[in-house]
């Protein structure tokens, strides 16, 4: 079992955080991961993706040219990567910032109003930790339990303080997938 995904969104989303968080609880899990980030020019509001592979085997190369998972947290990103995912892989979308439909008819596709939730969770930040909750529900490669377990180790020290939310998040995310489908 090989899952390929790209996180993307602009910087300051989280979307590196989500990406490590993904790599690291699949060392946790004894999988093979790699991890390969990529910002834009600008720290903040510039774009920022990064490129995950979970596998049971050895990974021959880090990049992800074809995902079978994208998680797209604003429109650009949506309009950029959208093509590359694989037939019969998975789209997940920040509704609260995308107002586009996925055009392809090929994928599975859930509309997550990510923001929204992350308010509720208690910090609209943590739309990015919305998102890998609603991944986990639609993936089932990891539990609730170690994902979260997993969480301060990639958390900076100076966000441990949001870990509470940030868990939270991931469960409201899960359960907001988990009753969509």
């Amino acid at each position: 079992m090989t899952q390929k995904v790209i996180i993307a969104g602009f910087g300051g989303q989280g979307v590196i955080l989500a990406g490590k968080l993904l790599a690291y609880t699949g060392m946790v899990e004894g999988k093979n991961v790699s991890h390969i980030p990529s910002y834009g020019v600008e720290m903040r509001g510039g774009t920022a993706n990064c490129a995950v592979i979970i596998s049971d085997q050895e990974i021959a190369s880090p990049l992800v040219v074809h995902p079978t998972s994208l998680i797209v947290l604003n429109k650009p990103s949506l309009l950029k990567f959208e093509d590359s995912v694989t037939p019969s892989g998975r789209i997940l979308v920040n509704e609260s910032l995308i107002d586009r439909e996925v055009k392809r008819k090929d994928v599975v596709v859930l509309y997550v109003p990510a923001n929204k939730i992350a308010e509720e969770a208690g910090n609209g930040r943590s739309s990015n930790m919305v998102m890998i909750g609603a991944w986990l529900a639609v993936t089932g490669l990891f539990s609730q339990k170690t994902i979260k377990e997993s969480l301060p180790r990639v958390v900076s020290k100076r966000n441990l303080r949001y870990n509470e939310i940030n868990e939270r998040a991931i469960d409201m995310g899960y359960e907001y997938a988990k009753n969509a489908g």
